[in-house]
Formats: structure tokens, sequence, C-alpha cells
């Protein structure tokens, strides 16, 4: 398995292999995402549009089996501006790491956390002081959480990231056991971008 950088046309490329995968892997608990081919195109539209974006994609041989997405945040301003009022940010400083999505049979190899490795490298190259994500939040007493779901607090933490207070974001999708689409919050992690930061 290899990982590759990806920007401009291969990029654009690649982003039905990526609708693909979100579908599939966000369909799963805790986005219990139900998704559509249409939908998803229009999402990534922003990742065609932005000069300044970046496709981390995990191969297996030429088969795309994981990616993660990201650009300057103020590309996704009319999503995110809102949680960011209050923290003191201004959206221009900041690089907005999105969905990291890998196939459950290629966990556990590191990919992940090239994921951020090579984001954050690439957040830096564009002189953002921060790299940020959202994460889906879930009560704990969701009847569809898995008796043996862990979250990913923890690889974050390690990753260099914290919650930013009160940084919430709310976006729409359909749930699985849902008939029509609903809101969802979103909490928003932020880490430091230094020279050397790992």
């Amino acid at each position: 398995m290899r990982t590759e950088v990806l920007t401009g046309p291969a990029l654009d490329r690649a982003l039905d292999d990526v609708a693909r995968l979100r579908m599939a892997v966000f369909a799963k608990w805790p986005y219990l995402y139900d998704g559509d081919l249409d939908y998803e195109r229009r999402y990534l539209q922003t990742y065609r549009d932005s000069e300044n974006a970046i496709l981390v994609g995990a191969f297996d041989g030429d088969t795309l089996v994981g990616a993660s997405t990201g650009a300057p945040l103020e590309d996704h301003a009319e999503d995110f501006a809102a949680a960011f009022d209050g923290t003191g940010l201004a959206l221009n400083e900041v690089f907005y790491c999105a969905e990291s999505v890998l196939l459950p049979e290629y966990r556990g190899q590191g990919v992940g956390v090239r994921f951020f490795d090579l984001r954050e490298a690439h957040a830096r190259t564009l002189g953002r002081r921060y790299s940020a994500f959202c994460g889906v939040l879930r009560p704990a007493d969701h009847p569809l959480r898995p008796a043996d779901y862990v979250p990913l607090d923890a690889f974050w933490r390690k990753r260099g990231y914290e919650k930013l207070d009160g940084a919430v974001a709310q976006f729409r999708w359909k749930d699985h056991d849902q008939p029509q689409e609903t809101d969802h919050p979103l909490q928003f992690w932020i880490k430091p971008l230094g020279p050397d930061a790992t």
C-alpha cells in the first residue's frame, strides 16, 4: 500500500472514487450517513475549485482504498464561519483537514498518521498557523452506537489536536435510520502548526 499526494488534475480525476469511499465509510457509526453520488459530487466541488486543496490517496495497487482531503478554511467559509465566531481565530490562519476515510481492512497500518502528516506539511507550505478538523457529536446513549465503539479522541490528541471550545458547526444529512435530513453538530479540533511540529 502506498500514499500519494494529489493536486490539480490528478485530484480532480480521483474525486468520484473519493465520493464512493465517503459513502461506504461514513455509512457506519458515528456518521450513519445515507449518501448519494450526486450530493457527493456537489460537496467535493470545493476541492476542484480551491487551487490550494490537497488530496492524500492511499492505494492498494491502482485502487484507491483511502483518502484524506484538505483546503484553506476560508474556502469553506459558508459552512464553518459561524463556528469560528468568538474564537479569536481568522479563517485565513487555519487549514481545514476534512474527511479521512479508509476501508476497514486497511486500518491499523499507519495510514491515518500519514494522512495528517502530509496535510499538515501542505498547510505549512501555505503559511497556515493552525490545522483543524471537525468530528460529529453523538449522544452516548444513541441506540445505534456499537457496544465496542472506541472514539478517536486519543489518536487525535496524540497528533497534537485539542477541542476548540465553543467551535461547533452544524451540518445536515440523512441518517440511515431517519426518514429525512436532520442537523448534526460537529466539534472542531485544532493544532498549532510550528515549523517543527509533528
